[in-house]
C-alpha cells in the first residue's frame, strides 16, 4: 500500500537555539550501529536513549550502548555524538581511548525503550486506553527533543522494520500533554506510566480507567484515583480488578469512600465487598444506610441473594400508545445514561407488555406506536429467582439487562449484566 502523505507536526514553545530541524522516531535509531568516528570503527549498537525530564520538552543526555553478550551497557554523553545518519551515529572515542563507563542512571533521567515504549497513555479522544508504539523526537544543531508520542500501528510497524508498509495517518500526541503523575515517583520506582492532563480524565470510560488503575501502584495510583469526581471514581472501582480494588480501598479516606459508595448500586457494592478484607469490609458496611447493608449481605449470602434484593430502577419505560417521535425527543431531552437506554420496556399499568430496542426505535417511523414495534412476550425474571438462576438466563440470551416481574407480571425493576457477570467473573479471577 502506498505510503500516505505526511504533514511535519507542529511543535509550539521550542527552546531557544533550535532553527532548522529534522524529525526523527526511535525504533528507527534503536539498535542503529554506534561508530567512533568514522563507519569502520563500529563499537557497538544503540540500546537506548537517556533524556532528562525537563520542561517543555525532554532532552536527551546520552546513549546506552550494548556491544557483546555478558557485557556491560555503555553510556555515552550527548555531547560526544558527532552526527546521526542513516546507517549509523557517529560518536567520538572514549577520552584515552578507553571504553565508555558503565549505565548509571540519574534523578529525573528516563529511558525511552525501557520507561516509555509499551506504557499505557489515556488517549486524548477520550474514549480508549492506548500504548506508545513509538516516540517521535525533534534533533537541530547536536540537541535532541522528546516531542511527540505515536499511538498508531504505524509506530508497531517501524518497530518490526516494517518502515514501507504506513497504513494509516500517524497518530501523534505532544508531549505537552503526556505528562507522569508524579515525576519523582515514576523515576524512582523506574516506571512512568503516562495520562492525560487531569481535567480531561472525567472524560474516559470507566474501564478505560481502570485499566490505567491496574497498571499503577502505590502514590501513582492514589494520584489517578484521587482526580476523579465521585461518579467516575466509582464506575472505574467497579471495573477494576480485585487486586486494584483492594489497593484502593485500602488507601482510601473514609470521607471520600462514603461519597464513592453512594454513587454505586446495591449488586455493584455487594461484588466490591465480597473481594474486600473482613475488617475493609466491615467499616465500609458502616457508611451506608441500614437498609442497603441488609440488601448487600443477603446478595453475599448466595442462598438468599434473589432476584428481588438484586433490582435497579435503572431502567427506562413507556406506554404502549406512545408515539416514536415524541418518545424519542423525550429521551434526548433526557439525562440518562446510555447503558439504561438499550431497552424500553412497555408497560400498562405498571405490568409488563413488551419491549423495544433502541435500535428499532431509532429506525423507525415517527408516527408509530410502541406497541408497534415492541416485541412480546419478554424474557424476564422472577423475583425470587436465585443470583444462579440470573446467571443461567444472562449467559443464554446475552442482554444487556433483564426486567424482574411479580407473580402478576408487574415490573419491579431490571437487572444489568454486569451487576451480575461481573461479579462472576470477579469471583473466578479472585
Amino acid at each position: 500500500m502506498a505510503a500516505l502523505p505526511k504533514t511535519p507536526p507542529k511543535v509550539p514553545d521550542l527552546p531557544a537555539g533550535f532553527g532548522s530541524y529534522r524529525f526523527l522516531y526511535f525504533s528507527e535509531l534503536l539498535k542503529r550501529p554506534v561508530c567512533a568516528g568514522k563507519i569502520g570503527d563500529r563499537i557497538g549498537k544503540v540500546a537506548d536513549l537517556v533524556f532528562k525530564l525537563t520542561e517543555p520538552y525532554p532532552e536527551a543526555v546520552g546513549i546506552t550502548m550494548e556491544f557483546g553478550w555478558g557485557k556491560p551497557t555503555q553510556f555515552i554523553p550527548w555531547d560526544r555524538v558527532l552526527k546521526i545518519e542513516d546507517d549509523a551515529i557517529f560518536v567520538k572515542p572514549h577520552e584515552g581511548e578507553g571504553a565508555y563507563p558503565p549505565f548509571v542512571d540519574q534523578p529525573g533521567w528516563i529511558l525511552l525503550e525501557d520507561h516509555l515504549m509499551g506504557k499505557t497513555v489515556l488517549d486524548m479522544d477520550g474514549r480508549r486506553t492506548e500504548v506508545v508504539n513509538d516516540i517521535h523526537l525533534l534533533e537541530s544543531r547536536g540537541r535532541m527533543l522528546v516531542v511527540h508520542v505515536d499511538i498508531s500501528f504505524n509506530g508497531f510497524l517501524r518497530r518490526w522494520g516494517l518502515n514501507r508498509l504506513h497504513w494509516i495517518k500517524d497518530q501523534l500526541i505532544s508531549w505537552k500533554y503526556i505528562q507522569p503523575l508524579s515525576v519523582e515517583d515514576a523515576v524512582a520506582t523506574d516506571k512512568v506510566s503516562l495520562s492525560i492532563t487531569r481535567k480531561q480524565i472525567d472524560e474516559l470510560p470507566g474501564e478505560d480507567l481502570a485499566d490505567a488503575l491496574e497498571e499503577l501502584s502505590g502514590k501513582e495510583q492514589e494520584a489517578l484515583f484521587s482526580a476523579l469526581d465521585s461518579e467516575k471514581a466509582a464506575e472505574a472501582l467497579v471495573e477494576a480488578e480485585p487486586r486494584a480494588q483492594r489497593q484502593i480501598i485500602a488507601n482510601l479516606r473514609m470521607e471520600r469512600a462514603r461519597t464513592i459508595l453512594t454513587e454505586m448500586t446495591v449488586p455493584q457494592l455487594a461484588d466490591l465487598f465480597s473481594v474486600l478484607p473482613h475488617d475493609d469490609m466491615v467499616e465500609l458496611m458502616g457508611l451506608l444506610p441500614i437498609e442497603q447493608g441488609d440488601r448487600i449481605r443477603a446478595i453475599l449470602n448466595e442462598r438468599e441473594a434473589t432476584a428481588r434484593t438484586l433490582v435497579s430502577s435503572d431502567f427506562v419505560a413507556a406506554a404502549s400508545e406512545s408515539r416514536v417521535g415524541p418518545f424519542l425527543q423525550e429521551i434526548r431531552r433526557s439525562d440518562r445514561e446510555p447503558d439504561a437506554l438499550a431497552y424500553i420496556y412497555i408497560l400498562s399499568n405498571g405490568i409488563l407488555q413488551g419491549v423495544v430496542d433502541l435500535r428499532e426505535l431509532i429506525l423507525s417511523a415517527d408516527s408509530m406506536k410502541m406497541s408497534d414495534i415492541m416485541v412480546a412476550p419478554v424474557v424476564s425474571a422472577e423475583e425470587d429467582d436465585l443470583r444462579d438462576d440470573l446467571v443461567e438466563l444472562f449467559a443464554k440470551y446475552h442482554y444487556r439487562m433483564i426486567p424482574v416481574v411479580d407473580p402478576g407480571d408487574r415490573m419491579l425493576g431490571v437487572i444489568h449484566y454486569n451487576d451480575i457477570m461481573k461479579g462472576v467473573t470477579t469471583r473466578v479471577k479472585g
